[in-house]
């Protein structure tokens, strides 16, 4: 059995264009065969990975029903965040943000990794967290892919709905929440307006939306326990 079980979903500024060299920019725009999404890949540069700095990091313990957020900003202890109910919040640098992640996700001294419990953890978050580590010479405690096929270590929802692939449709955080009535997480901002928001200053709402994912994904997993997840290996 996992030590415990966490949802955790990230938060990226893409680098401003006019910051990215010539020969990458070149790269991306050459690549893409849609009119339409070459003309967005200067407003989307978080998308890619290496073009962007984590600012948010949020857990939510799924057994506890209680998060914590690491956010970027000036450094301090970690302490209560009224923002979001039984929540706590650390700042730090982007290095430090991620070194604290990778302690509190790392192998317990007597047991296994944590459960990690996400949507496109897979496709996204992971790979994300563990380049931009590299990028920043952090070196991450786990593998956050690891066995596609199997759901003990890390349990995408997004990889379940989609039954690993098989479906052809896939669906969004919000409209899962809906059909199972969890709260939608769905606030003031999304993720294709984090850039502009970080840049406006605005971290503290991006740290809450952020959050408000991670709760929304712990309750949607737990109306999942007994049911689909079953049917998975390593969802016992």
């Amino acid at each position: 059995m996992p030590a415990s079980t966490i949802a955790f979903d990230i938060e990226v500024a893409g680098f401003p264009w006019e910051e990215v060299d010539e020969i990458t920019r070149g790269y991306l725009i050459a690549r893409e065969g849609d009119k339409d999404k070459r003309e967005a890949i200067p407003d989307r540069t978080g998308l890619y990975p290496g073009l962007g700095k984590i600012i948010a990091i949020g857990m939510w313990l799924v057994g506890e029903d209680r998060g914590l957020i690491l956010l970027e900003g000036k450094s301090e202890d970690m302490r209560d965040w009224s923002k979001v109910p039984n929540a706590k919040i650390f700042r730090g640098s982007e290095a430090e943000i991620l070194v604290e992640f990778w302690k509190l996700v790392a192998r317990a001294p007597k047991g296994g990794f944590p459960r990690l419990v996400s949507f496109n953890g897979r496709g996204y978050d992971g790979p994300m967290l563990s380049i931009r580590s590299a990028q920043l010479a952090v070196k991450p405690s786990r593998n956050l892919l690891g066995n596609r096929y199997r759901i003990d270590e890390h349990c995408d929802l997004h990889e379940i709905f989609s039954f690993m692939g098989v479906t052809r449709e896939r669906y969004s955080l919000e409209y899962w929440c809906r059909r199972f009535d969890v709260e939608s997480p769905k606030g003031s901002i999304d993720g294709s307006q984090v850039s502009r928001v970080y840049r406006a200053g605005r971290i503290d709402d991006i740290g809450e939306y952020c959050l408000r994912d991670c709760r929304a994904t712990a309750q949607l997993y737990q109306k999942l326990t007994g049911t689909l997840l079953p049917l998975f290996a390593g969802g016992e």
